[in-house]
């Protein structure tokens, strides 16, 4: 049975928020146990039963304002540190949290750990189309590095394709890469040095530069950024699509009796809309490179995310996701490294 550890604090409505998504995965899937850390009196004040989970007491909080490294470092006893013991150790396969996203990235590489030759790993998104069959693309990296390399965005491609092919069924991922114009001259040095490594790989679907216009309308299946650019756009999307409906929403309550009238003619209509927007049920951002199945939540998650994301990550831990993407690029960096050694002159 998996297990998944889950700071049960972390987020701006916990644990109420957190422990009814639990509680709802739990009543879904009776393969799973759960480990909700946490102050104790709280938890257990929520919960409706225990059945298939522990509820383990920590004496602190990593807050949202606190600075990550200091804090995963310092408070030993808060929820999310302790969560992310319990997943190095062994007695948990995932770690959850909604709370502090610098703090969780930070625990994931100090803690948990990384995959060996993967220096930096990245945040990867799902996020919702308008059009295509997919309905939802990958944003990696979301938010995990503020500055980096062109090799970095070029292992995030390779990161982003396994992700796309092996977690959800896209054959043959179309690569993408963040850029202020399509043109392959276009943009910074760091993306013009990243387009060339990623088009001169032939196993990567490349189709080049994208705009973060287009990013909606199906023009590929992996967005690869770094982690300042990708986190921009993420939220720029998350606000924009939240403000569409808002605005919808107040111009057919101030349209008069023929307005309301023609939104209730069309309320199907508005339903679907508002079900393919709806990021909760992409669950959350994953750290891609960790060495067990690290997942972020928004931190004004409700309880349908936490549902959606947990649903996520037990796709993750059945599909044995870390193992085999480990596996994966051992080979792939064995099969470079002797391809480097093939194009070495003998002396």
């Amino acid at each position: 049975m998996m297990k998944i550890a889950v700071d049960a604090m972390g987020g701006d409505y916990a644990p109420k928020t957190v422990v009814e998504g639990v509680e709802r995965a739990r009543d879904e899937f009776s393969d799973t146990e759960y480990l909700l850390f946490g102050d104790e009196k709280q938890i257990n004040g929520l919960l409706k039963n225990k059945d298939r989970i522990t509820v383990v007491h920590s004496s602190e909080v990593i807050g949202m304002n606190d600075e990550p490294v200091k804090a995963v470092r310092k408070k030993k006893d808060s929820s999310l540190v302790m969560a992310a013991q319990a997943v190095k150790s062994g007695e948990a396969d995932a770690l959850f949290s909604c709370g502090n996203t610098g703090a969780l990235l930070a625990a994931g590489l100090l803690i948990v750990g990384r995959i060996k030759g993967i220096p930096r790993p990245g945040l990867l998104s799902t996020l919702p189309m308008v059009s295509g069959t997919s309905g939802s693309f990958n944003l990696l990296d979301s938010g995990a590095n503020a500055d980096s390399k062109p090799e970095h965005l070029y292992q995030y491609a390779l990161l982003g394709k396994y992700y796309a092919e092996n977690v959800r069924g896209i054959q043959n991922p179309r690569i993408g890469l963040l850029n202020n114009g399509t043109e392959p001259h276009k943009g910074s040095k760091l993306t013009l040095e990243a387009h060339n490594l990623i088009e001169a790989d032939k196993s990567l679907n490349f189709v080049g530069n994208v705009e973060a216009r287009d990013l909606m309308n199906d023009v590929c299946d992996v967005v690869v950024a770094d982690g300042f650019t990708g986190n921009a756009v993420l939220k720029a999307i998350e606000g924009t699509a939240s403000a569409v409906m808002h605005l919808l929403k107040d111009s057919i309550m101030n349209s008069g009796i023929s307005g309301k009238l023609g939104a209730l003619m069309l309320k199907s209509t508005f339903k679907d809309i508002k079900g393919r927007m709806d990021q909760s049920q992409y669950g959350g951002a994953v750290l891609l490179g960790a060495k067990s199945p690290v997942v972020k939540a928004h931190g004004a998650s409700d309880a349908k995310t936490v549902y959606f994301t947990l649903k996520q990550i037990r796709t993750m831990v059945d599909g044995r996701m870390v193992e085999d993407f480990t596996k994966y690029w051992e080979d792939l960096s064995a099969k470079k490294a002797a391809e480097s050694d093939s194009d070495t002159p003998q002396k």
